[in-house]
């Protein structure tokens, strides 16, 4: 089977391989073991009928739609008609069928996606390691011949990009309001785009954050992730191609380099030395006000104060169903003020002009997307400590894009059989197809490199 969104979706077109055939085989994945406890609850019959469209379409040479019926998980915070969307908590249970789709997942049906089934995440999708008590978490599929200890997916898209990492699914939609799309991206190998919030239509979605909130994909490259994002933002992007020489890329040295562990280390400096001899314009630079950032997360920041205005009464009713490293985070925002958050508000605003600014003479910056490799997940269920301090290196890096309202692509910079590690390419608001220019030239850039060549 081919290996890439485009190729599956040209030789669809070709006549070469159905689209039932390109489905049949993902959803053999997705009952694998390396998909265990990705999926909550499967479409196979939907799926099935809209890989049959597609299929009947090219019988009759006609035009196909943008995504050739081919296998998309969705994660069980958005709404799909017909089915119930329980944000993988025992709280929600009890949850009638949508009624209709949410505009995400209707752009995506529109364009010939076969959804395959709703997928895990950490619960209400508050944390970035992906361990879900309730359902169980899904085992990285990227370690397992690396370790025999199962290691987190991380989160809070964890079966969204199990399905893709497994091969279940061609692409994964999903959520992004601190990295939830990046980091499991980062750990499994995969290509995580978090687009600028605004471009994506959130509705119908269980929202975590209402302001940071983006709706995303993790797909296998970044060609595919342009095609999905053209969907899911019902526009064109406009790539541009440029020699090496003409992007204007920047290091940060403050604080996205803090710590890194040696696996990632490495890889990023290796990236960069690739990047460096192929020509691109790469500086390092002290940007101090990445340390402002934290300020910004008082108080659990925009992300416990919309969540407790989301919550407030379900927790009341059935707090007890909640998982409690959740609820506790949620519960952060009950001490939050209007004013408080007005203030905080206006200290975002403010930063995020101060930080345009200064990214301004860039392209775009450079970073690891998270500065550990994935760790085994027994610790984390084990021990409150171990639990946060992870949540909270995981978070670091990607979640200052999401501050910044801006956007960001995380693509694998790890040679073949090294622990994977994602090399995060990101900029402002609105610098989207810029980005994604960028990001398709650093992948082919980086390919030789990365199989050891």
């Amino acid at each position: 089977m081919p290996t890439d969104l485009t190729d599956a979706a040209s030789l669809i077109a070709a006549g070469q391989i159905s689209a039932r055939r390109a489905l049949e085989h993902a959803l053999d994945r997705a009952d694998s073991e390396s998909a265990a406890k990705a999926f909550l609850r499967r479409f196979d019959l939907m799926a099935r009928e809209a890989a049959d469209r597609v299929d009947r379409l090219a019988a009759e040479r006609r035009p196909l739609p943008a995504l050739a019926g081919l296998a998309v998980s969705v994660k069980d915070l958005f709404d799909v008609a017909g089915f119930p969307t329980t944000a993988a908590s025992a709280s929600m249970s009890d949850a009638a069928p949508a009624t209709s789709d949410c505009p995400a997942v209707a752009r995506l049906r529109a364009a010939g996606a076969a959804l395959v089934g709703h997928t895990n995440l950490t619960e209400f999708a508050f944390s970035g390691i992906g361990i879900n008590p309730r359902h169980g978490t899904p085992a990285n599929p990227a370690t397992a011949n690396l370790d025999p200890l199962p290691r987190i997916p991380g989160g809070s898209t964890s079966g969204g990009a199990v399905s893709v990492g497994a091969g279940a699914a061609w692409a994964a939609l999903g959520s992004d309001t601190g990295g939830s799309i990046r980091i499991p991206a980062a750990l499994q190998g995969l290509v995580g785009f978090k687009s600028t919030a605004r471009l994506v239509p959130t509705r119908g979605c269980i929202p975590l954050s209402t302001t940071l909130d983006t709706a995303c994909a993790i797909t296998l490259s970044v060609r595919d992730a342009v095609r999905v994002h053209e969907v899911l933002a019902a526009r064109n992007v406009t790539l541009e191609e440029r020699p090496p020489a003409r992007w204007h890329l920047a290091v940060p040295r403050t604080l996205v380099l803090d710590g890194l562990e040696p696996a990632v280390a490495i890889a990023f400096d290796r990236a960069l030395d690739v990047l460096r001899a192929a020509g691109y314009g790469i500086v390092e630079i002290d940007l101090p006000l990445l340390s402002q950032a934290a300020a910004l997360q008082r108080g659990g920041g925009l992300s416990a104060a919309e969540s407790w205005a989301w919550h407030r009464h379900r927790l009341a009713d059935r707090g007890a169903q909640y998982d409690p490293r959740v609820a506790l985070r949620i519960r952060r925002g009950e001490a939050m003020s209007a004013a408080d958050y007005i203030d905080l508000l206006r200290d975002r605003a403010d930063w995020i002009e101060r930080m345009g600014d200064a990214l301004a003479p860039f392209d775009a910056l450079l970073s690891p997307t998270v500065p550990m490799v994935a760790p085994p997940i027994a610790p984390l269920v084990a021990d409150n400590d171990a639990f946060f301090a992870a949540n909270a290196l995981l978070l670091r890096n990607p979640s200052l894009v999401n501050l910044l309202d801006g956007c960001a692509v995380s693509l694998p910079c790890h040679r073949a059989g090294d622990w994977p590690v994602g090399l995060m390419i990101w900029a402002a608001a609105l610098a989207d197809d810029r980005l994604l220019s960028l990001s398709l030239a650093i992948e082919r850039t980086l390919a030789p490199s990365r199989q050891g060549a």
